[in-house]
Formats: structure tokens, C-alpha cells, sequence
């Protein structure tokens, strides 16, 4: 049983940082999801797949993780770049492209 220790990026759908300051801890499956033959829906016999723990600090889950005896790969978060920009700038003289409607 791994788990996978790592600070969730933010979804394509947010422009803000919300929910991306915490750390998580997820489990790897253990085994292949199945196809239900009656409905088709995608099943697994795996519940630790299901449980997702959620820590204030990378050292927390780590602490947790060691405690508990549970084998965890660490992934270290990516900063996004920051880059200034102002709004005056769309309308400068020097762009590489000309600004038109």
C-alpha cells in the first residue's frame, strides 16, 4: 500500500489559489477497476483508493505516514511563475503585436 504525499495544484476552473495551501495524502490502488457487467459502471474491490486525508504541513503527513507504517512517495509542488503585468501595457507602442479590435 503507497501513498502519495503532495499539495493539490488548483483546478482549470479557479483563477485564485483556494484549497491549494493544504497538503494531501491519497493512496495508490491496489488493484484494476472492473466493468460491472449488469451496469457498466467501473468498480474496485480497493477502499483505501477512497480515503483522502488532508494535513496543514508536508511534515504532518509525513509524521502520519510514518506512524502508521504506511510506505509514501513525496511530490514536491511546482510554484507557478508570477508575472507582472499591467494593463496599460496592452495598448503600449512597442508591442510585438499591434493591438487592434
Amino acid at each position: 500500500m503507497l501513498a502519495r504525499i503532495y499539495r493539490p495544484a488548483r483546478t482549470a476552473m479557479q483563477s485564485g489559489k483556494a484549497k491549494t495551501r493544504s497538503w494531501r495524502l491519497d493512496f495508490q490502488p491496489a488493484s484494476a477497476r472492473f466493468l460491472d457487467p449488469l451496469m457498466g459502471w467501473t468498480g474496485t474491490t480497493d477502499l483505501d483508493g477512497q480515503v483522502r486525508l488532508t494535513f496543514d504541513t508536508q511534515e504532518e503527513a509525513v509524521d502520519f505516514a510514518r506512524r502508521h507504517g504506511i510506505a509514501f512517495r513525496v511530490q514536491e509542488p511546482q510554484e507557478a511563475k508570477l508575472i507582472l503585468k499591467a494593463y496599460s501595457d496592452n495598448f503600449a507602442t512597442g508591442r510585438k503585436q499591434p493591438w487592434t479590435h
